[in-house]
């Protein structure tokens, strides 16, 4: 049995906590709220974020993430980008009291504003190494609601400790949760950011009525925007064939269940942004990083057209079909 804390109590980190107690582990889901927490532990419920789903007894929730933490061998945090940092810092601040090491790792897909730096960078500066053995990230298509019902589910588990992915491969893995192991963190951290931004066009296409086609075209010429950045960066070709990139992207840019997706559809449908991440409740990881890759695309001389044109429809109000004629209007070229 390994002793886990998660910290994050959304829909995500709800139904990794729930994988991991279900198999036994002795698992602690630090959430923001006592109501929340209260829920948890007496309905055996997350109504917010997963609705109608039933989460195991065994599951323990607290709002205090110290008591969540002591003892544990893992830390897995899954939280919005936006407040990493945050986090991260109680964090810092829990593990010197209690002064033990444990393995970090995350579940979060984006990039930060201004620094467009990953996950784990976020979590190295703020999270002493002396407290943090290793970083790690989980990823891939795994819709939280799909996963909580146990449907068939495969992700990557990410870091440049073989030994520390193997042992959160063990702790995960189930007869309907497959994790694979890559030591590609930093192409896996892209990746997950990057189909975010993919997904919100794919659904907007869907949204202004266009078909399969289209569809395919735009995640398929997408993940090369992917590969190319991640390439730029240093990442491994081949993550972008893997679980983390291409299987993500799929299930982000095709699915109903992806917030992404959704929002782009509503856009294609005639709604303004703001009335998008107002409805929708939770937060839309692709509107901010799409703000972030195209600045450091900019700034690093990496061409990445639909990138560019989503960041045009969200932050310039430009209209998506003057967007659509710009891209199929661009010069011819190969695919390479």
């Amino acid at each position: 049995m390994t002793k886990i804390a998660v910290l994050g109590g959304g829909s995500w980190g709800t139904a990794l906590a729930n994988v991991a107690v279900e198999n036994n582990n002795d698992v602690r889901l630090w959430t923001r709220t006592a109501t929340q927490a209260d829920e948890i532990n007496s309905q055996h419920t997350n109504q917010k974020y997963l609705p109608d789903a039933k989460l195991s007894s065994e599951l323990m929730a607290t709002s205090n993430m110290a008591l969540a933490v002591m003892d544990a061998e893992i830390v897995l945090t899954v939280v919005p980008t936006k407040v990493v940092r945050e986090v991260a810092r109680q964090l810092a601040d829990v593990l010197n009291k209690q002064d033990h090491q444990v393995i970090l790792a995350h579940a979060t897909k984006g990039l930060e504003q201004v620094t467009y730096k990953r996950v784990s960078e976020m979590l190295a500066e703020e999270v002493p190494a002396k407290y943090r053995s290793t970083l790690a990230m989980i990823s891939g298509p795994s819709h939280a609601e799909d996963v909580i019902k146990h449907d068939l589910t495969s992700v990557s588990i990410a870091s440049e400790n073989e030994e520390a992915a193997k042992l959160l491969q063990q702790v995960f893995a189930n007869s309907s949760f497959r994790p694979y192991t890559n030591h590609d963190l930093l192409g896996s951290e892209l990746a997950a950011a990057l189909k975010n931004i993919i997904a919100i066009g794919s659904g907007a296409l869907i949204g202004l009525g266009y078909g399969a086609n289209a569809q395919a075209a735009l995640l398929t010429r997408g993940l090369s925007e992917m590969r190319a950045l991640g390439q730029a960066m240093g990442a491994q070709p081949e993550t972008f064939l893997g679980l983390a990139s291409i299987g993500d992207l799929i299930v982000t840019g095709m699915s109903p269940n992806s917030r992404n997706y959704r929002a782009g559809k509503q856009l294609g449908e005639g709604k303004s942004l703001q009335e998008i991440q107002d409805d929708m409740g939770m937060v839309i990881e692709g509107v901010s990083t799409t703000k972030a890759v195209y600045e450091f695309s900019q700034h690093h001389h990496v061409e990445m057209p639909i990138t560019a044109g989503i960041y045009r429809i969200l932050y310039e109000n430009e209209p998506l079909r003057d967007v659509i004629s710009d891209l199929m209007s661009r010069p011819l070229r190969s695919e390479d």
